[in-house]
């Protein structure tokens, strides 16, 4: 079983959507989401758990590190809408995490001015072309960008 990932950069704030279930085996798929949005957007990225099923400890632990790479970078990580079945605890060597109780409330966190919006996705996010009413292109990584 593995994620599958949305991604929407606007300025100076990000939203990194999980589906599926997070696992060890799936840690790598997540690290490479978590890569490719520091690349390709500026400030805070909020990780979107509204779709994710749930994770193990292993994907737990996965979400620890995105958040000292993304520190490494200069950006933060925020959580919302974290599955029932485990909060995330970092120990004292972790930035700290916010977390919100969903997405609205990530966002209302940040009072983003809508603009020019980017958006990619893996290929079976199984919400492309109704994501938050976005539709987005399909490659193997799709992409879409809109102002």
């Amino acid at each position: 079983m593995t994620i599958e990932w949305h991604y929407t950069a606007q300025e100076h704030l990000g939203v990194l959507s999980l589906a599926g279930f997070l696992g060890a085996d799936a840690a790598n798929r997540f690290t490479g989401a978590v890569g490719w949005a520091l690349a390709r957007g500026t400030g805070p990225v909020i990780l979107d758990l509204t779709e994710l099923r749930g994770w193990s400890v292993g994907g737990r632990l996965a979400v620890a590190r995105a958040a000292r790479q993304l520190a490494a970078g200069g950006r933060s990580l925020e959580l919302a809408a974290v599955p029932a079945d485990g909060l995330l605890v970092p120990d004292g060597g972790h930035p700290p995490i916010p977390v919100h109780s969903d997405l609205a409330t990530a966002l209302a966190a940040h009072k983003n001015v809508p603009g020019h919006v980017r958006e990619w996705h893996t290929t079976d996010w199984p919400l492309a072309g109704d994501h938050a009413g976005r539709t987005s292109e399909q490659h193997n990584t799709g992409s879409k960008e809109r102002t």
